[in-house]
């Protein structure tokens, strides 16, 4: 039987048939030992085949078919190297806030430079807009200048202000989304408002920390009324970035990738070498001074210090 994962718990998967029909499937044994350096062998969005047990209660997975893409971070288990969060997707949401919590430009970059990586295009999503103060809105438009600049669509929403929404909803229809950032920003809550019968679970912020609380558990899909299907996952604190060659890095960056050709040499690091045409844009103000230095943070692998905007 073929079918389509759309949860994984780690040891259980959640397999959608063309018929609607879900079935609970296991891996066979055989997979977990086939040389996979990742934590999870099997990720949402794989698609698969499996055989029923005689009772047909549940299934094992047999054959896991090859991906056409996926999005991947470092693995925090370091008897793995990295944690795939989710495959086969046509586009991947971020979404991100700028208070309550704050996610800062070094998270949303090493994001996309991992998107860039994959090719699968970006969008940002900057939520919670009814909590703006002048300071905030000034600090929104300011950061939205610089990654529309750099080739990236944003979108601005509001859950409580029903902002926005129905344009998100144009941007999902009939496509296969990833939603991801951290715990709190409102990914579970953005859902609930395109898709109100799911009912998923949100969380306050932690009136202490102003930290996100997880909602979401376990990496789920699901389908839209609408067209399209959504996958949900649980929030991410950071984002280790994984096999990048420091060379290759300054590709990832729309913004430079038009204009490295006109370096003088062809291994430029875009750090200290003369006739840099992207050191040459810094200077004139074509690329914005924050996403450089997210670049240098990427580059030397290093994350960016959380206090970057205060």
């Amino acid at each position: 039987m073929e079918g389509l994962v759309i949860k994984s718990t780690g040891s259980w998967y959640l397999v959608l048939q063309n018929d609607g029909t879900k079935t609970e499937c296991k891996l066979k044994g055989n997979f977990r030992n086939k040389g996979i350096k990742t934590t999870n062998p099997v990720a949402v969005g794989d698609k698969v085949d499996f055989k029923y047990l005689q009772d047909k209660r549940f299934g094992f997975i047999t054959k896991i078919f090859d991906r056409h893409n996926y999005i991947i971070r470092r693995a925090t288990n370091l008897s793995k190297i990295s944690h795939i969060i989710a495959a086969n997707i046509d586009q991947v949401l971020l979404v991100v806030s700028l208070a309550k919590p704050r996610t800062s430009t070094g998270f949303i970059d090493r994001f996309l430079v991992t998107a860039e990586a994959y090719h699968i295009p970006a969008i940002i999503i900057f939520n919670k807009l009814d909590i703006y103060d002048n300071k905030l809105q000034f600090k929104h438009d300011e950061i939205i200048s610089i990654y529309e600049k750099a080739g990236y669509k944003c979108l601005g929403v509001s859950v409580f202000k029903n902002y926005n929404l129905e344009k998100l909803r144009e941007l999902l229809k009939n496509k296969i989304n990833l939603f991801a950032g951290h715990s709190g920003v409102g990914k579970s809550a953005l859902i609930n408002m395109l898709e109100p019968g799911l009912n998923l679970k949100t969380k306050e912020i932690s009136k202490y920390h102003e930290k996100g609380r997880h909602a979401t558990t376990f990496t789920e899909m699901y389908q839209f009324s609408f067209g399209g299907f959504i996958i949900d996952t649980p929030g991410v604190k950071e984002f280790g970035l994984l096999d990048f060659k420091n060379i290759e890095i300054s590709e990832r960056f729309p913004e430079m990738r038009k204009i490295m050709m006109n370096c003088r040499f062809n291994n430029c690091t875009h750090i200290h070498e003369p006739d840099c045409a992207v050191l040459e844009a810094l200077k004139n103000g074509e690329i914005s001074q924050s996403r450089y230095n997210n670049y240098l943070s990427i580059f030397n692998d290093e994350y960016f210090d959380e206090k970057e905007w205060d």
